[in-house]
């Protein structure tokens, strides 16, 4: 896929939505943070489910770490894998209290250091919440990628390697959230929506489902 063609989908991506945000509910980074790490294998609609009574009464780390993990797992019972995800979140508020003034750190070496939190969460969070530049490549950017011909690769490294290299400077602070809801609602994994693709003319998918 060549220059053009890339800026050409961006910038309709971008006409199409031009402000976009993630759909996970959170009023601070904090929130946001333990949201990214309920989300693992799991859906957005699942954990904002869960958030939507958890965040009213522990919006902070000291009162989610006084929840406990008992506590916090009867919030989140929902969610998948929330055995994990509650004891991780707990250690995380620990080390947020302890370490950090209760802030959430703003560099990816100290978010990677935080109990469930890879590579993936640290850069939501660094893109979401304090707008770096960064590509978190899930399963729907990994795919939209490599089918559309934007950044193909081979593993998510390798992915989010070549989209921070061949985006357009002006679309990269938002080019994660365009291409995960881009792969969430139009290009689906079984049967992608190429009849309602704002980019189906520049798409090099072989195998379009659009007649």
């Amino acid at each position: 896929m060549n220059k053009a063609k890339r800026q050409e989908i961006f910038t309709r991506l971008r006409a199409e939505n031009p402000n976009p945000v993630t759909e996970l509910e959170y009023s601070s980074p904090f929130e946001l943070l333990i949201a990214v790490l309920f989300s693992a294998q799991a859906t957005d609609v699942s954990v904002n489910k869960a958030t939507r009574h958890l965040f009213p009464i522990a919006d902070t780390p000291e009162k989610m770490y006084a929840l406990g993990v008992d506590g916090l797992k009867e919030y989140i019972k929902t969610i998948g894998l929330f055995n994990a995800k509650a004891e991780n979140a707990i250690k995380t508020c620990k080390i947020l209290i302890e370490k950090h003034n209760s802030e959430v750190p703003q560099t990816r070496e100290e978010l990677e250091a935080l109990p469930g939190v890879g590579r993936k969460t640290a850069n939501v969070v660094l893109n979401t919440a304090f707008r770096q530049i960064a590509m978190a490549v899930d399963t729907h950017i990994f795919r939209v990628s490599n089918r559309t011909k934007i950044a193909p690769g081979k593993n998510v490294l390798e992915v989010e390697d070549k989209l921070l290299r061949f985006v357009p400077k002006e679309f990269l602070l938002d080019a994660h959230h365009w291409l995960i809801l881009h792969g969430r609602y139009i290009c689906t994994a079984r049967k992608p929506k190429c009849d309602a693709c704002i980019i189906e003319d520049l798409c090099e998918f072989k195998e379009k489902t659009s007649t």
